[in-house]
């Protein structure tokens, strides 16, 4: 049974708190990388940090759901919808620190982590050539601990500046967020806490030295991971071995269920080919994950996040919530 769509009245104290701003019933694939998702009830786009607290402390307050969307990926949102309200992040200031020791860059969540990457290196400062090719946002990727090329959020971030609906504006260091394998504090128990901005140390450099770097990573990149629309990594590596590596070997590259496709060129990549559904994603990734655990006894754990309404999903996917 579908959720219940936010009351009248709260859809009316919306639009008194947030004007004209505030968008109704607004379909949230054009908002996901992999250009699936049904609607959610309001939509509000947020341009800074200020903006962004400002929205959360009053969906707080009015105890009304909300999710935040910085790039879309690593999610999957239900072709049923989300029940709430979606903040859009578009909160991207950047400033750099160059003479600092060590030299750092501060940044809204909201900023793109490829876009900060690239504005370091024409600095000549490194420590984040990894992140050129990661889709997303500076706070979606502290929120999973992103990493690609043996880099991570983890090794880079100093401290960022955290919402709590209790404890108002605080500052965690990087020790507070409890990193594991794309995985942090905040992702696994769930804390109502929102990352509003971040400061991460960079290395001294040379703009030819950086650019060098990324450009080898972009390559590397463009040889192994598909283009498309797509959600990122499906799977988490399991512990001394690859969800790709697995998802080949079980015969499943290729597979198709609806528009969606086991990527031919990365297996852990599934690609929007023709009109996909996010039910035919959740069927292919139940497919998958039966078809490795019976064939290799290992039970592949998502990497990204199910949002709105899965009232019909394996009972096995919604603890992953």
């Amino acid at each position: 049974m579908k959720s219940p769509r936010l009351p009248l009245s709260i859809i009316r104290e919306l639009h008194e708190q947030f004007g004209e701003r505030l968008q109704e019933n607004v379909r949230l694939a054009n908002y996901t990388a992999a250009r699936v998702g049904g609607a959610v009830d309001a939509l509000l786009v947020v341009n800074s940090a200020d903006e962004l607290e400002k929205a959360v402390t009053t969906l707080w307050k009015l105890d009304v759901p909300f999710i935040i969307l910085g790039g879309g990926a690593n999610v999957l949102v239900s072709d049923c919808g989300y029940r709430g309200v979606v903040l859009l992040n578009r909160a991207h200031t950047i400033k750099i620190h160059a003479q600092a020791e060590p030299p750092t860059v501060w940044a809204e969540s909201g900023a793109n982590l490829g876009m900060i990457a690239r504005q370091a290196a024409l600095r000549g400062l490194g420590g984040l050539e990894w992140a050129n090719t990661v889709p997303g946002t500076l706070g979606g990727a502290i929120y999973g601990n992103a990493g690609a090329f043996g880099g991570d959020m983890q090794a880079n971030l100093l401290m960022a500046e955290i919402l709590h609906p209790v404890e108002g504006k605080q500052i965690w260091p990087v020790e507070r967020f409890g990193y594991e394998y794309r995985s942090s504090v905040l992702k696994r128990s769930g804390i109502k806490a929102v990352i509003l901005s971040a400061t991460l140390r960079l290395v001294k450099s040379t703009p030819q030295a950086v650019k060098e770097k990324m450009d080898e990573f972009s390559t590397r990149r463009k040889q192994t991971q598909p283009p498309g629309a797509s959600l990122g990594s499906m799977f988490k590596n399991p512990p001394g071995d690859y969800a790709g590596r697995l998802i080949e070997a079980a015969g499943l590259k290729g597979m198709r269920v609806g528009g969606v496709q086991v990527s031919p060129v990365h297996a852990n990549f599934f690609v929007n080919t023709e009109s996909a559904t996010a039910s035919d994603y959740r069927q292919l990734i139940e497919k998958v994950r039966k078809t490795v655990e019976e064939k290799f006894g290992v039970r592949l754990e998502l990497e990204v996040e199910l949002v709105g309404d899965w009232h019909d999903i394996d009972p096995g996917l919604k603890g992953e919530q």
